[in-house]
């Protein structure tokens, strides 16, 4: 570690410190460097040594860094350690290594001695990422939990195994993009990942460095982005990991008002010390460089902008201008992406945020966060809510439909239909649907195919594809079962054409142009009938939403030209498992005026269902 690197870190400006902390191997042992500012002594304690303290003792920098620095001989591949830290009231300690790029699989926690050494095949991805999947592309994204998509005789699959499995199966339902839950090392596999320990290390529950790599790898080859999930809201407090480190709080904020996490009992990152802003970069921005993921999803951002975050009055402290918002967090997150943008401008990062805190997705040199994309919470929340209410009662929440067009360009949305909703008994998105199983199906392909017509990029957790009838389970796989049943292949044939669609009309996935849509009708409220249209894009896309199982004849709407429009979509369609009512595919437009418009289409809506036409003139040009 250099003077200047040095200097970095403690201006907490070092973003690459993967590249000279932790455990490097060189010729005939490893060297070893780790910041315990507070330690009175640190030994490398490891498998060669009889785990002794004292044996292979590390020396402090002359700087006064807090940085301690040693070299073990004949340590190599695949030996395991642990630092022995002797704290300032005299008591040992055993911690893994931070920037480890390896750990013992769990419920082990020695650091594994690993090289990140691997020879890449994606160039042509790397090279083009950013003009194939573009900030305004189709972005449709399939949440992965790495541990229960697939099993075998259940036992997890190697990183080896899933790659070639995901790829296929996400070709054949047309998503661009997988999201994974978070893989960073993670001792409590309950928490999904998102109680993370090794923030520069993918879990070992999986295979190696190198099997992860070659599942990016392989995932590249076939054109789909890779997006991590990544957790730099919180840490959970087990011995061996961050909390107390030297025996003080180190990367955590001593004072619980600001340092614990009252709702996830863990602890919480103190934003405000360089050096801790400057390992948390360096491990997103390992991610990007090492393992050459596309996108970063931030989880929690909420729980960081806000000091009384799931807090009482009184348990929380103000900042220096005795607001809620908790400023060094903000400094981080802007730091963050700033610097993603500057070192790699074609990745995305996303954020989960469920406030109305301001222009999440805002440049930072005009006061925002600088994220690509924000989840947008309350579209999920409230379609959820009218999807499960009773065709009886929807035409009282038609709102819950509309409302979201508000807010719709107030930031660069994505539309998720994530995991946090098929958990904790809320139950698996089909069955939150209303009505009888008939009718679940037939909302399910409402619900999903209302997503993929209004702006907003798309995200769908895993099982939602085709109707995934039990709640998540981590300690299982997916029913996969459910895939021999004509209704759920059906729904997933929706989801494979519905992804399709949102690819090939250009219409549907430029998103982030007010232009970019149109309410034709919103005021049915009677009949629970949307009327909207994407105009923008090579031609208009015209959808139309009945929210009840009544079928509705000769129902009219207005459209922007005449001649002949087809029927791209129709979720009542017998291959989705409906009953098969529609306009025979295509009708002629008629010279009556609706809507505003000079022509009109007199439709028959089937029941619970969307149609999505467009008019066949250009696409007779198109083909």
């Amino acid at each position: 570690m250099t003077d200047y690197d040095v200097f970095l870190f403690k201006q907490g400006r070092h973003y690459r410190l993967y590249n000279c902390l932790g455990c490097k191997m060189v010729e005939d042992g490893a060297h070893f460097a780790i910041w315990a500012p507070n330690a009175q002594e640190v030994s490398v304690l490891c498998n060669l040594n009889g785990w002794t303290y004292g044996t292979n003792q590390l020396s402090p920098r002359w700087d006064g860094s807090g940085i301690w620095e040693g070299f073990v001989p004949g340590l190599g591949l695949g030996d395991i350690y642990k630092y022995g830290i002797k704290t300032q009231t005299g008591e040992w300690i055993q911690k893994s290594d931070p920037m480890a790029s390896k750990y013992e699989e769990p419920p082990k926690s020695a650091s594994v001695v690993w090289p990140l050494d691997y020879r890449w095949e994606d160039e042509a991805w790397m090279s083009s990422r950013g003009e194939v999947l573009p900030l305004d592309g189709p972005w449709s994204i399939y949440e992965v939990h790495l541990g229960s998509w697939v099993r075998r005789d259940g036992g997890f699959l190697s990183y080896r195994e899933i790659g070639p499995l995901l790829a296929d199966y996400v070709l054949e339902a047309g998503f661009t993009a997988v999201e994974l839950m978070p893989v960073m090392e993670h001792p409590f596999y309950g928490s999904w990942g998102y109680q993370v320990l090794g923030y520069f290390a993918p879990t070992s529950r999986y295979g190696t460095p190198q099997d992860f790599m070659a599942m990016v790898d392989h995932l590249h080859s076939k054109g789909i982005a890779v997006i991590l999930d990544w957790v730099p809201s919180h840490f959970p407090s087990d011995g061996h990991g961050l909390a107390n480190f030297d025996g003080t709080c180190l990367y955590e904020h001593q004072d619980s008002r600001k340092g614990y996490h009252p709702q996830w009992t863990s602890a919480i990152f103190n934003y405000g010390r360089h050096e801790v802003r400057s390992f948390l970069i360096s491990s997103a921005l390992l991610w990007l460089d090492k393992y050459h993921i596309d996108g970063i999803r931030v989880d929690g951002v909420a729980s960081m902008l806000y000091l009384d975050y799931g807090r009482s009055h009184g348990q929380w402290i103000p900042n220096r201008y005795g607001g809620r918002e908790n400023l060094e967090a903000v400094a981080l997150l802007r730091e963050f992406n700033s610097e993603v943008n500057r070192s790699y401008p074609d990745v995305v990062t996303f954020a989960e945020e469920s406030t109305e805190w301001p222009r999440v997705t805002g440049p930072v040199h005009l006061g925002g966060l600088g994220f690509s994309m924000k989840w947008d919470m309350g579209w999920m929340h409230d379609s959820l809510s009218y999807m499960s209410r009773d065709s009886i009662h929807r035409s009282w929440h038609h709102g819950e439909i509309t409302f979201g067009m508000w807010y719709a360009f107030s930031e660069r949305f994505i539309l998720p239909l994530s995991h946090d909703e098929v958990v904790y008994g809320k139950r698996s998105l089909l069955m939150k649907m209303a009505g009888d199983h008939w009718r679940k199906r037939a909302n399910l392909r409402l619900l999903l195919a209302m997503m993929y017509l209004r702006p907003g990029k798309k995200l769908l957790f895993m099982g939602g594809e085709f109707g995934q009838e039990n709640e998540w389970n981590h300690e299982k796989e997916l029913d996969w079962y459910l895939m021999d049943r004509p209704e759920h292949r059906g729904i997933f044939k929706l989801v494979s054409d519905l992804n399709r669609l949102y690819r090939e009309e250009s219409a549907l996935h430029r998103d982030f142009d007010p232009q970019c849509f149109q309410w034709i009708d919103c005021s049915d409220v009677a009949q629970s009938v949307f009327v909207m249209m994407r105009p923008l894009g090579d031609r208009p896309i015209v959808a139309v939403i009945n929210g009840t199982p009544e079928p509705r004849y000769d129902y009219r709407i207005g459209v922007p030209q005449g001649g002949k429009w087809r029927e791209l979509c129709n979720t009542d369609g017998d291959c989705y498992g409906g009953s098969g009512m529609g306009n025979m595919g295509e009708i002629e437009a008629q010279e009556i005026g609706c809507h505003g418009r000079h022509w009109s289409l007199s439709l028959t809506l089937p029941p619970l269902s969307v149609l999505a036409l467009a008019p066949e003139r250009l696409f007779n040009e198109e083909v």
